[in-house]
């Protein structure tokens, strides 16, 4: 028989979860991990690494020929992301063309793949925060001339790989992964349309135009997801959202609950109606930088998230203060990247107060609380992960 079938042939993993003897061996911690599972050992995996940071490390002896999982005991993957919604910027289709727009001596002005010009270093695009100088969106005029028809939802391009993609999820599926669906969250999308400051001032000088940004967000979204679910069922959704700074959230709640949480709640909605099983819980996270405590509640009660990530710790952000306010809140994170830059001895401290305390309680994935920065060296990583492993099983 077909590991990935019941005897009817339908499909274990996409109509029915795969029985647990079936499932592998990272699917298995990571749904640990969701269900909350006081003491079950913990999912190892990374937020993720820049590239800079890797190079420093190849310079400091890190083998090249052996696969990172195994260098630093991540565990496989438990998990399968179906993406094509945008991650930090809109899934335009076609992006606008990239070039560079004027050569400033050491910097060079650029328009990037989502509209925005873009000043950065010359032969540099990642490993710090460049200068956004101006984004694409001013007005109803330039939304509906330059963008809006970038996210039409009928774009023959965002399904040319469909049918090899759902074939990729649906083995996922059948090894028990969890599958997910990633997107730009509604926040993040329009600051990448229209700019960080701008943004605030449009809340209130053109809410119109938000909302028509929204609707469009929406529109594309649950067309995209719509067909994906043609193929396989969903564990979870994904917000990438970057709402909060280190004093809390961006926008009130008020703004929250009407230019964004309506939009969500239709979404998840129409995506739980749709579901091939109807019986699979829906997990909803929701990724944002900065003091994220501020929120919990407004997502909570507005859309049912259940997890979180990544609890930054230079804004406040305090993993086990977190768990005794929401003991049911699934969390990923918290491990500050000062401090794998210090010492081992600063390392040893924060995962001794932090490791044991989260997998008693469940629920909990050890990351960095952003990317792994090029001051981390890498003795000083491979230490943390080796005192994870210890810690965490």
């Amino acid at each position: 028989m077909n590991m990935t079938q019941h005897n009817d042939k339908t499909p274990v993993g996409i109509h029915s979860l795969v029985p647990r003897e079936r499932m592998s061996t990272g699917a298995r911690k990571l749904r640990d991990t969701y269900a909350r599972i006081p003491n079950a050992p913990l999912y190892h995996r990374e937020f993720y690494i820049w590239d800079e940071t890797l190079a420093r490390w190849a310079q400091e002896g890190m083998p090249q020929d052996v696969p990172q999982p195994e260098l630093f005991g991540w565990d496989t993957p438990g998990s399968y992301s179906l993406g094509q919604l945008g991650w930090c910027e809109a899934e335009f289709a076609p992006q606008f063309k990239v070039e560079i727009l004027e050569d400033r001596g050491e910097t060079e002005l650029v328009r990037d793949f989502a509209g925005r010009h873009v000043l950065y270093f010359k032969g540099r695009r990642h490993g710090f925060m460049p200068e956004y100088v101006d984004h694409p969106v001013k007005d109803m005029k330039t939304w509906t001339g330059d963008v809006k028809w970038r996210m039409n939802p009928d774009s023959p391009e965002r399904f040319a790989e469909l049918h090899t993609r759902m074939n990729t999820a649906k083995a996922a599926a059948g090894e028990g992964r969890m599958i997910v669906q990633n997107l730009v969250g509604g926040y993040m999308y329009l600051r990448s349309l229209i700019g960080p400051e701008h943004l605030l001032y449009a809340f209130y000088d053109m809410p119109e135009l938000i909302h028509d940004c929204m609707k469009t967000w929406f529109n594309l979204a649950d067309a995209v997801i719509a067909r994906h679910q043609q193929h396989v069922t969903i564990d979870e959704i994904f917000f990438a959202e970057d709402i909060c700074y280190n004093h809390g959230s961006l926008i009130s709640p008020d703004m929250m609950k009407e230019f964004l949480l309506p939009y969500y709640q239709q979404l998840i909605t129409n995506l739980r109606g749709r579901q091939l099983d109807r019986s699979r819980h829906l997990y909803i996270q929701v990724d944002t930088d900065g003091l994220a405590d501020p929120v919990i509640p407004i997502y909570r009660d507005g859309i049912g998230m259940n997890m979180m990530s990544p609890f930054e710790v230079a804004s406040g952000s305090d993993v086990l203060a977190t768990r005794k306010t929401y003991p049911d809140l699934i969390i990923s994170g918290g491990i500050d990247k000062r401090i794998l830059a210090h010492s081992k001895s600063a390392i040893d401290g924060m995962v001794e107060n932090i490791l044991p305390r989260m997998r008693a309680a469940g629920g909990y994935i050890p990351t960095c609380d952003h990317g792994v920065p090029v001051e981390v060296s890498y003795e000083n990583y491979l230490h943390y992960r080796q005192r994870c492993i210890e810690l965490g099983g």
